[in-house]
């Protein structure tokens, strides 16, 4: 897999319920860090890192997502969206379902449109291993302080993951809204609404995921006070 060849879908649906009244009227995606909205960073970096195919999945205030960024001539990508207000937004597992047909790779990669990070997208680029039958990779964190208990509890060794004393002991992380997938994940399931955290923890536990960690740069945009404090923090 190369940036150039592997299609990202930007997971841009969501409501931003905890975001409110930041939300009221503007999508989370469009919310500025500094002197870019949250998706145009993402946009920015994909195009520096190589990559050219852009999927963005949109339900609520998606006409102004859609009006905002375009077919992504001016960021010299090829953009098209997978429009879930037919349905009302599907959940992640539901809408990666629905964007199968626009979905030009596989592998490909996905990222929520709601995180903020420096991570090298094209890292996660490296093949996976046909032998252990793995489903895709996760990109995941060290707990932040908002998921204290994180989403997976990685047991045994893995060598893509920081571990501290003896190797058989479980340890927790926080997955990045980063990951890679194979299109046979969702080309099974029913078509409709369907959450992909379940999915995930199930398929962890059966070691049917690689597991990379992520040091650098990370935030959850999930709140108007980590909001405030991100651009606080890009201000300087």
């Amino acid at each position: 897999m190369t940036p150039e060849n592997t299609s990202v879908v930007i997971l841009a649906a969501g409501r931003g319920t905890r975001m409110r009244a930041l939300t009221d009227h503007t999508p989370k995606p469009l919310l500025k860090v500094g002197a870019h909205t949250l998706i145009e960073h993402h946009l920015k970096k994909l195009r520096a890192e190589g990559f050219k195919k852009i999927v963005i999945n949109v339900d609520y205030l998606g006409a102004k997502i859609i009006k905002h960024v375009g077919d992504g001539k001016r960021f010299k990508l090829d953009i098209q969206y997978s429009n879930e207000s037919d349905t009302g937004a599907l959940e992640t597992a539901g809408g990666l379902r629905k964007a199968l047909p626009l979905i030009a790779s596989d592998p490909f990669l996905v990222i929520n449109a709601d995180i903020f990070t420096d991570f090298d997208f094209a890292h996660a680029l490296a093949p996976l291993s046909e032998q252990a039958d793995l489903q895709g990779r996760l990109v995941l964190v060290k707990n932040p302080p908002q998921n204290p208990k994180g989403d997976f509890l990685i047991k045994g060794a893995n060598a893509n993951i920081e571990r501290s004393g003896d190797t058989t002991s479980a340890q927790s992380r926080t997955f990045s809204g980063i990951a890679v997938y194979r299109k046979s994940l969702f080309s099974g399931l029913p078509p409709g609404k369907q959450a992909l955290g379940p999915i995930l923890k199930t398929m962890v536990a059966n070691q049917q995921l690689d597991l990379i960690e992520h040091f650098g740069e990370w935030n959850d945009v999930g709140t108007p006070e980590r909001f405030a404090q991100l651009n606080a923090e890009i201000s300087h």
